[in-house]
């Protein structure tokens, strides 16, 4: 791509949003002078470890193609307050909306990338925003049982999650059979995390009506925001597959 593509204004640590009673830490990433109105690129991160600050350079890399990007930290995560065992699937869900509400404009289509177990948020915002998901990607996502969404992490969460195939009634399969915008499914060669069923069902599911593509992160663990922080080339080819052309 040439140089001069690669003019970006990015604001980290900046800003910060009210919102499910806790203060979320925001960052965003716009081309210069904003010359192109498309969709906003929200970008969410996984769980555990996750933290928005990984996903910069991946914002960055959009804003020099000419994309919008939105991105902030959970609570219990990054820099943002709370404690990640009062989180929950549920509030993920609420404060995703509210920092979409807050730092995107009403109008604006919505291009939503979801790490781990954004995989299930992602899909929550499918059935909140409808037809205005115009595209997603899903790194190495993750996908939990209907039971599960409500639970706060540290009050019974893990023990459901951990059940046998609690998952196969996930109302992520749902929302994902039913999208028919443009999906990407970015998957590391070695995942010791997703087991290799739950890949199996969101890709049968994203195959049903959306037109979906598949990228393979060489040589890539389960941590793919951790691995694109530290591999240029991986964003590189990983932006290529979000935006043909």
């Amino acid at each position: 791509m040439p140089e001069e593509l690669h003019r970006y204004v990015v604001d980290t640590g900046r800003q910060v949003v009210d919102v499910d009673g806790e203060r979320l830490a925001c960052a965003t990433a716009r081309p210069a002078g904003d010359e192109v109105a498309g969709p906003v690129a929200v970008l969410l991160h996984g769980a555990g470890t996750g933290r928005t600050e990984r996903l910069l350079p991946l914002a960055r890399e959009l804003a020099g193609r000419g994309v919008r990007v939105v991105a902030f930290d959970f609570s219990g995560h990054g820099d943002s307050t709370g404690e990640l065992a009062e989180l929950s699937l549920e509030r993920r869900f609420r404060q995703a909306c509210g920092v979409i509400g807050r730092l995107v404009p009403a109008d604006a289509p919505l291009t939503l990338l979801g790490w781990s177990m954004s995989g299930q948020t992602v899909a929550d915002l499918v059935t909140h925003y409808g037809d205005r998901v115009t595209a997603l990607a899903l790194c190495a996502p993750a996908v939990y049982a209907r039971a599960a969404w409500p639970v706060r992490f540290g009050a019974g969460f893990t023990g459901i999650i951990r059940t046998p195939d609690t998952w196969r009634d996930s109302t992520a399969l749902d929302a994902y059979r039913a999208f028919t915008g443009r999906a990407l499914l970015a998957l590391p060669a070695r995942d010791d995390v997703i087991p290799p069923a739950v890949t199996e069902q969101v890709t049968a599911a994203l195959t049903t009506r959306s037109r979906l593509t598949h990228h393979t992160v060489q040589d890539a663990p389960h941590q793919l925001g951790l691995w694109f922080s530290q591999h240029p080339s991986a964003v590189r080819a990983f932006a290529d597959a979000l935006l043909p052309g």
